[in-house]
């Protein structure tokens, strides 16, 4: 994605296809002490060029009428505190076509013909502005991987904020499902404005995928504002990398069924505890997690997952957690366990919990963090800020 081309290869890509560099981090030399936001930029000025008069939240692309699989790519635009929607935002976007190749074509009056170097955003491009509400939605075609098969899938984002701060690229959308897709890449994305990771929902022959953004998110030299909120775990608007936690009571009792892998789709809770369990609370949490399970049903999946490293024994460990579910008479929440939250076997050191906290509570929608709480007490006001949050983030298109 981030290459130097020969001069030889300049000529076949001017050609043929023209690789993605306009969002190199290394591509654009800067003075370090500016430290601009984001980074540097390559070929900046191609985020406007021919960019119309009135921006709408809504844009078709001109790849939409190509035969393909249609995409509906919709989401919110976050201000920095990742909970108030950011209006008046511009996105703008640009993908290969369905053969992973960038074409420019003159009759297409967004297409970008190549520039001296033979960089160009093609044909397929175009810009959304957010709405009062933070809301932007994309028609488009899903893009093809590069021909050579070394690149994931993926559209490329550059956000411009309504103030002084300069345009700066976040993470591409890419695709779930995508065949290349491996933990490894997972791992190796910034997240920049959060995760672009996108499991798309079929609904009337459309694919129908949710990027949210979190202005700032992980974007270098960003002003943040300083937090009272103990820092650790995956952040809101990050993807959580699957792991593999022993089942000792639930519906996967026996195996260790991933928890993104097997119920990412709808609405999720990760409630984690480890080495300062209080038991009297827990108990409290897993019976009002119960409960909400019962009532949300296949829409909300709710795992404990218990990670205490003292005097570890998995023996011991499976017999505490069904004697707790026997005596609640669980039956959906899924009691799980791990010999540590730095474990690498289970994986479960890529959720980065801390285990000296109380408790710490992951809320996601197909895989990405919504929510985020620590040391929590079970409190009627803590319940329900719970529920506020999985109520508010239904998505007009994946209504319950």
């Amino acid at each position: 994605m981030h290459q130097k081309y020969s001069a030889v290869f300049l000529v076949l890509i001017i050609f043929n296809t023209v690789s993605c560099n306009s969002q190199s981090k290394n591509s654009t030399k800067s003075n370090p002490a500016e430290k601009p936001v984001g980074g540097s930029l390559e070929n900046r000025e191609f985020v406007y060029s021919g960019i119309e008069k009135v921006i709408s939240n809504t844009d078709t692309s001109t790849g939409w009428p190509l035969q393909g699989q249609k995409l509906l790519l919709t989401g919110t635009v976050y201000q920095a505190d990742g909970i108030t929607p950011a209006p008046g935002v511009l996105v703008y976007y640009y993908h290969t076509n369905t053969d992973g190749r960038y074409i420019h074509k003159p009759e297409e009056k967004r297409s970008m013909a190549p520039n001296n170097l033979g960089q160009t955003h093609g044909y397929i491009r175009g810009w959304v502005k957010t709405n009062t509400d933070g809301k932007y939605s994309i028609y488009t075609v899903r893009p093809g991987p590069y021909p050579d098969g070394t690149e994931l899938a993926h559209i490329h984002l550059t956000v411009k904020e309504p103030n002084e701060i300069p345009e700066y690229y976040i993470d591409d959308i890419v695709f779930d499902d995508d065949k290349l897709m491996t933990t490894k890449k997972r791992i190796k994305m910034e997240n920049r404005a959060g995760t672009g990771v996108v499991r798309l929902i079929e609904k009337e022959q459309l694919s129908i995928g949710e990027r949210n953004i979190y202005l700032g998110l992980n974007i270098p030299n960003y002003a943040q504002k300083a937090g009272s909120e103990i820092d650790n775990g995956k952040k809101v608007g990050e993807d959580i990398i699957s792991f593999a936690p022993y089942h000792a009571w639930g519906p996967d009792k026996g195996s260790r069924a991933c928890p993104i892998c097997k119920y990412g789709r709808y609405h999720g809770i990760l409630f984690f505890v480890g080495n300062k369990p209080n038991w009297d609370e827990i108990k409290q949490w897993l019976v009002f997690l119960e409960r909400e399970s019962i009532k949300r049903d296949k829409y909300l999946k709710v795992y404990f997952i218990y990670g205490n490293s003292n005097n570890y024994n998995s023996q011991s460990r499976q017999a505490e957690l069904q004697k707790i579910g026997q005596e609640l008479n669980i039956v959906k929440t899924a009691l799980t366990y791990v010999p540590s939250f730095s474990d690498t076997e289970s994986d479960m050191y890529l959720t980065k919990i801390d285990e000296s906290n109380t408790n710490t509570f992951l809320l996601y929608k197909r895989s990405n963090v919504i929510g985020k709480y620590i040391n929590l007490k079970p409190t009627r006001e803590n319940f329900n800020l719970l529920l506020k949050k999985l109520d508010e983030t239904i998505n007009e298109y994946f209504k319950l």
